[in-house]
């Protein structure tokens, strides 16, 4: 039988051990770390949006996106310390990729190759990182995190992070930037 929360919380909380981050060229911190306490299980706080109750994604109307069609829309993050941030989302509100019908799930498979590609076409962009996380917002998104070239400190699940770090792009610079991102998608 699969273990419980609680069962989780007891067998790991006493032995938390910080991995050997600093052997990491991707890590983007120096000095002395340790991890966290691991506090006891608790409720999932409730996403912004439940349900599409005020969500805000649900409401926002199309001039904040970059680029949209029937049923999909796409909006830049930003300026932003990496070349190109973008989010991907359905119009209509579903909370995980599994709630889809399958006809969208099909042209989501569509769409997140040529979103990718499409981010990659921006001027010395070396790789994307397509992303799903869901527990801040409840409308289902995927994140395109571009990874500049010739900075393999910044590969990998850090991106995000080193985004937040990095100064932020000029604007006019990140607009020329998505104008490229949305050029390709059109």
């Amino acid at each position: 039988m699969p273990e419980t929360p609680e069962e989780l919380h007891a067998r790991v909380a006493a032995s938390l051990r910080m991995p050997p981050v600093e052997d990491w060229d991707s890590f983007p911190f120096d000095g002395q770390m340790r991890p966290r306490d691991l506090r006891p299980p608790e409720d999932d706080p409730p996403r912004h949006g439940e349900g599409g109750v005020d969500c805000d994604r649900c409401t926002a109307d199309d001039d904040g996106y970059f680029w949209t069609s029937e049923r999909w829309r796409a909006r830049a993050l930003g300026p932003t310390g990496l070349p190109v941030v973008v989010m991907l989302e359905p119009r209509a509100h579903y909370s995980e990729p599994g709630d889809l019908p399958d006809d969208l799930a099909a042209e989501l498979g569509v769409l997140l190759a040529r979103l990718e590609r499409a981010v990659r076409a921006v001027p010395h962009v070396g790789r994307v990182h397509v992303c799903r996380w869901g527990d801040g917002g409840e409308h289902l998104h995927w994140w395109f995190i571009a990874r500049p070239t010739r900075f393999p400190q910044l590969i990998g699940s850090f991106a995000a992070i080193w985004d937040e770090i990095l100064e932020p792009l000029p604007e006019d610079v990140w607009r020329e930037n998505i104008a490229v991102v949305a050029s390709e998608l059109s």
